[in-house]
């Protein structure tokens, strides 16, 4: 099994719509990219930890490809508005992408400015080298699922 980690928004969308792909095992909504250990949802909310929610994606690359994630990043925020993602705002809802080898970097830069070159407004996702994943409290986890909300 191999890892991808994405901020796009609100963990609870983007953890539902990365599970719903093919050859997708396991995706967990959690934060990264900030300076604070063991950070809480409200600690996050407040801007103090300079952590982004994001979900870690356990996926089978013989059934689907990072590429193929990296495409349903694109499609599925908007990675041209600067810490905001539609009625959320604030640094923890950036557009990033957290790779975990040279592989994946390298292909996430691709993409990016291969998308960049069919958009007029400059794209602001960051592309950072994984860091530590924190677990969100459990009553994020498969949110839409749990709440029977549709996405």
């Amino acid at each position: 099994m191999k890892k991808a980690m994405f901020g796009a928004g609100c963990f609870w969308g983007v953890e539902y719509n990365f599970s719903k792909l093919d050859g997708v095992n396991e995706v967990l909504s959690g934060y990264s990219g900030g300076k604070t250990p063991e950070p809480t949802y409200e600690q996050v909310c407040n801007n103090s930890t300079e952590h982004a929610e994001v979900v870690l994606i356990e996926f089978d690359e013989s059934v689907i490809s990072y590429e193929e994630l990296l495409n349903s990043f694109w499609e599925k925020h908007d990675p041209t508005t600067l810490n905001r993602q539609g009625l959320d705002v604030g640094s923890q809802y950036r557009s990033a992408i957290f790779y975990f080898d040279n592989e994946q970097r390298d292909l996430a830069q691709k993409s990016l400015d291969k998308l960049q070159q069919k958009l007029e407004k400059k794209i602001v996702t960051e592309i950072t080298e994984a860091d530590t994943f924190w677990k969100a409290e459990e009553y994020h986890q498969k949110y839409f699922e749990k709440h029977n909300i549709r996405h």
